[in-house]
C-alpha cells in the first residue's frame, strides 16, 4: 500500500535526531575520561531533496558577488590640480599635429606628479619654461618650423584654468618639437617604401621628464634631440650664414707668383697676407721663445686663409694655392654662401633619419654620391667608389649592423628567375650546367653558382641582415667603376676594391691575408663587434675639407621632401652636376686577382643575389656599350618585373647569363 508523505517525513526526522544524539554521546564521554565541555557545532547543510520526493522544489542559485568598481583617478584636492585634470579631460586639442598617443603620454606624466603644473609657479613662468620657450622660438635654426610650436600666453593674473591650459600647451609644444627633431614630421612611406630607417622617436612623458630634470638648462636638453653629427652641424652653420647679413665685399689682394705655402714655410708674400687679414706684423713672443719672423707662414696666417677659403666655397685646407690666390684677387665679391634654404633643410632632415649616435666605428654610404666612407674612432679611415641601385630598383635607405663577411661566396639563382627554367632543369641529369651546379633540395631544384672569379658576387661579400636583403659585395666586372654615374645594380651596393674595405672592417685580417683564401672554398669570418652600416641619401653636404657640394637627385626624392616640409621648389627634382673624380688608377682595377678575366658578353647581364631572399643583384657592362636586342612577344622575361634580362642563348651554355 502507499505510505502517506507526512508519515515519511516524520520518520526521517526521528531517525536523524536519533543518529545525531548517539554521535554526540560517543564524543562527550568514555570509560577512561570524563566528558569534555560542550562544543558548538554548526549545523551541516541540508542536502536538497530528491526531485521525485518534492516535485515543486527548485534549488536556489547563489547570488553573484558584485564586481569591484574600476578604480578612477583620484581627483586632486587643490584647485590648480583639479584644473589641470579637467583640461586633460577636455577633448579640445592642445596643439595641432599632436597625436593621441602623445597626449596620453602627457596625461601619464602629469598624473605621476599629482597633476601639478610643470612650467608655472606662483602665477609666472619658471626659468625652465623661459629656456624651453627660447628654444621653440629659435626652431628655424635647425630647419624646423617655429610656427608649429606656438607658445601660449599667460595673463598677468591668471586663474587656475588659464594656468592649466598654458602649462599643458607648453608641454605639448616641447613634446612635438622633440619628435620633429628626431625625424617625426615626414611620413617617409609617402616618399618611398624603400626609406625604412628606425626612427628613435621619444615618448612624450620621457621628454617632459628629461626637461623637468634639466631645470634651467631645459632649453639645451630640448636642443639635444636634434642631430649632433658633424655633417648636420656643418649644414646648420651654412643655413645660418645664408640667412645672416651679406658679408662685406673683400678688398682685393694681388700677390706675386710663387709656390704653394704651408705652415712653417718662409716667403716674401706672408707680410702681405698679414696686412690683408689684419694680423700682427710678426707672431707674438712667449716665455719660451721670442717673437716670430714676419715672413713665416704660421698657424695664424693659415687659419685666416682657411676662413677665407671656406667663405669662397674652396677646399678649406689653409694652404695658399693657385685657386686661393685667384680668389684673393677677385675684388668686390660679396662671398655669400651658395645653395638655397630648401636645399639645406631637406638634407638636414635626412640626418634625422640616422641614429643619434652613428657609432665610433661605422660605414656611411651616400647613395647619390656613389661613395662609401669607413670611419674608425670617428675619423675617416678610408673611402671607396660604389655602384648602387638603378632608379627603378633603388638601393634602400636604412641603418644596419654588419655581422660577418664571406670570402669565396656562392650564389643561388633566386626563385623569380629559376621558375622560368624549371621545365628544362627537371629533365637534366647532369651535375653542372653552363658553369652552374644543379642542386636538389627536398624535391626542389635550384641553381648554384660556385665560388670563383666568375661569381656575380665577386670574391667577398659583407653581410648586415636586413628586411631588404641587400648587402655590400664585390663584383667581377671592374670596368663599371670607371663610370661617373654608377647606378647599375638591383639594390645591393658593389664596392670597388673590397679587400681594402675588409682590411678596415676586419681588424684581425689584412687584405693580403684575405686574398690568400681565394680559391679555397667558402669561408665565413665574423666581425669581433657588429659594425654600424648607414645607407644614406644626401644631395647637399659639406665635405671633410669644408667645401659645400651638391649632387644630382638620383631617385627624385628632393621634390617630394620639399613638398612634405612645406618648402618652395617641390615641383621637380633638382639638377646638379657630379663633382669631378680623379682618374681611376690601374692598380685599383687590378686589386682583385684575375678580375679582368671575368668579362661578360657586352649584351648579357648577370642577375645575382642570395637565395631565397627574392631580391637580387645584377652585373652589367657600362651602359654606353649595351645594345638591347629586338624582343618577340613570347620571349621569356628574367629578373624582377619590369627589368628585362635577355633570354639565354641555347647554343652556348657557358654564356647563358
Amino acid at each position: 500500500m502507499r505510505v502517506p508523505r507526512s508519515s515519511l517525513m516524520a520518520l526521517a526526522a526521528f531517525l536523524t535526531g536519533t543518529v545525531a544524539a548517539a554521535a554526540l554521546g560517543s564524543e562527550t564521554a568514555t570509560l577512561d575520561q570524563p566528558a569534555a565541555a560542550p562544543v558548538a557545532v554548526s549545523p551541516a547543510p541540508t542536502p536538497p531533496p530528491a526531485p521525485d520526493t518534492f516535485p515543486d522544489y527548485k534549488p536556489e542559485v547563489p547570488a553573484a558577488e558584485p564586481a569591484p568598481a574600476a578604480s578612477a583617478p583620484v581627483a586632486p584636492t587643490d584647485p590648480l590640480g583639479a584644473a589641470v585634470l579637467a583640461r586633460l579631460a577636455d577633448p579640445a586639442p592642445l596643439l595641432l599635429r599632436l597625436s593621441t598617443k602623445d597626449r596620453d603620454a602627457i596625461r601619464a606624466f602629469y598624473e605621476a606628479r599629482a597633476d601639478k603644473p610643470l612650467w608655472i609657479a606662483d602665477g609666472a613662468w619658471t626659468e625652465a619654461a623661459k629656456a624651453v620657450s627660447a628654444r621653440l622660438v629659435a626652431a628655424a635654426e635647425d630647419g624646423l618650423d617655429a610656427h608649429a610650436y606656438s607658445i601660449p600666453n599667460l595673463p598677468e593674473k591668471p586663474d587656475e584654468k588659464a594656468i592649466a591650459d598654458a602649462d599643458l600647451r607648453l608641454s605639448a609644444a616641447a613634446v612635438l618639437y622633440a619628435r620633429d627633431a628626431r625625424g617625426g614630421r615626414v611620413n617617409l612611406a609617402s616618399i618611398s617604401r624603400l626609406i625604412t630607417p628606425h626612427l628613435d622617436l621619444p615618448a612624450g612623458n620621457a621628454v617632459l621628464t628629461k626637461l623637468s630634470d634639466a631645470g634651467a638648462k631645459a632649453g639645451e636638453a630640448l636642443q639635444s634631440y636634434n642631430p649632433a653629427s658633424p655633417g648636420y652641424l656643418a649644414l646648420r652653420a651654412r643655413l645660418a650664414a645664408l640667412r645672416g647679413p651679406a658679408p662685406t665685399a673683400a678688398k682685393p689682394l694681388r700677390l706675386p707668383s710663387g709656390p704653394a705655402l704651408r705652415v712653417g714655410m718662409r716667403d716674401a708674400r706672408v707680410p702681405l697676407l698679414r696686412a690683408h687679414f689684419d694680423l700682427e706684423t710678426r707672431p707674438a713672443g712667449t716665455f719660451d721663445q721670442g717673437p716670430g719672423e714676419p715672413e713665416i707662414y704660421d698657424s695664424a696666417v693659415a687659419e685666416a686663409v682657411t676662413k677665407f677659403q671656406r667663405g669662397r666655397g674652396l677646399p678649406a685646407t689653409g694652404i695658399l694655392n693657385v685657386q686661393t690666390v685667384l680668389a684673393l684677387a677677385d675684388a668686390g665679391r660679396a662671398g655669400r654662401p651658395t645653395g638655397s634654404e630648401a636645399e639645406l633643410i631637406v638634407n638636414m632632415e635626412r640626418w634625422r633619419w640616422l641614429p643619434g649616435d652613428l657609432g665610433s666605428d661605422y660605414i656611411l654610404v651616400n647613395v647619390p654620391e656613389y661613395r662609401l666612407r669607413a670611419y674608425r674612432g670617428g675619423v675617416l679611415r678610408d673611402e671607396a667608389r660604389v655602384i648602387v641601385g638603378k632608379p627603378d630598383s633603388r638601393t634602400p635607405l636604412f641603418s644596419g649592423l654588419m655581422e660577418y663577411a664571406v670570402v669565396n661566396p656562392s650564389w643561388y639563382v633566386p626563385p623569380s628567375i629559376l621558375k622560368t627554367m624549371a621545365p628544362k632543369l627537371a629533365g637534366y641529369g647532369g651535375k653542372t650546367w653552363g658553369g652552374y651546379e644543379v642542386v636538389r633540395r627536398g624535391g626542389h631544384i635550384s641553381l648554384r653558382q660556385p665560388p670563383g672569379e666568375r661569381n656575380a658576387l665577386g670574391f667577398i661579400k659583407f653581410m648586415f641582415p636586413n628586411e631588404h636583403a641587400v648587402y655590400l659585395h664585390d663584383t667581377p666586372n671592374r670596368s663599371l667603376f670607371s663610370a661617373a654615374k654608377r647606378d647599375f645594380s638591383h639594390g645591393c651596393v658593389r664596392v670597388d676594391d673590397p679587400f681594402r674595405l675588409a682590411d678596415v672592417v676586419l681588424p684581425d685580417w689584412s687584405a693580403d691575408r684575405l686574398k690568400k683564401l681565394i680559391g679555397k672554398g667558402e669561408r665565413t669570418i665574423r666581425l669581433p663587434e657588429k659594425l654600424p652600416v648607414h645607407l644614406a641619401y644626401f644631395t647637399a653636404y659639406v665635405d671633410d675639407g669644408g667645401t659645400y657640394r651638391t649632387l644630382p637627385d638620383l631617385y627624385g626624392y628632393d621634390a617630394p621632401m620639399r613638398a612634405a616640409l612645406g618648402l618652395p621648389g617641390g615641383g621637380g627634382p633638382a639638377i646638379a652636376r657630379l663633382p669631378d673624380e680623379a682618374p681611376r688608377r690601374k692598380a685599383d682595377a687590378a686589386a682583385t686577382p684575375k678580375a679582368h678575366s671575368a668579362q661578360r658578353h657586352p649584351t648579357h647581364r648577370h642577375v645575382a643575389d642570395e637565395w631565397p631572399t627574392g631580391r637580387y643583384e645584377d652585373v652589367e657592362p657600362p651602359r654606353r656599350h649595351l645594345r638591347r636586342a629586338a624582343r618577340s612577344d613570347d620571349a621569356p622575361e628574367y629578373g624582377e618585373p619590369g627589368l628585362w634580362t635577355p633570354a639565354p642563348q641555347q647554343a652556348t651554355p657557358r654564356s647563358y647569363w
